[in-house]
């Protein structure tokens, strides 16, 4: 689809809608976890600047509106994979697990 922007019979600019359709079907995302008073979630934060604080007032906030109980690690480092200690941590400790990183 394209949308051109014409000034009285002048045609001064097309606009090219980058989206093509797809030929792999949509699949719905279909993975969760019912958040239960007491349920141990992982927060994992990425290094980046403001991302413990992020993630710590997100915690406070599902604590104190669900209950859960909060797990926090650190990579420390933006530009790297969190390490396979962190990952076997979080997995023989947490049921959920939200990563992000802050700006």
């Amino acid at each position: 689809m394209s949308l051109p922007l014409v000034f009285g019979d002048l045609q001064m600019i097309r606009f090219h809608d980058p989206r093509a359709s797809s030929a792999v079907e949509p699949m719905p995302y279909r993975l969760g976890i019912e958040l239960t008073d007491g349920t141990p979630v992982a927060f994992l934060a990425n290094g980046f600047p403001d991302s413990v604080r992020f993630l710590e007032a997100l915690a406070e906030v599902l604590q104190r509106r669900v209950g859960i109980e909060a797990h926090h690690w650190n990579k420390g480092d933006d530009s790297i994979l969190a390490s396979e200690t962190i990952l076997a941590e979080i997995g023989e400790t947490c049921q959920a697990l939200v990563a992000a990183y802050g700006h």
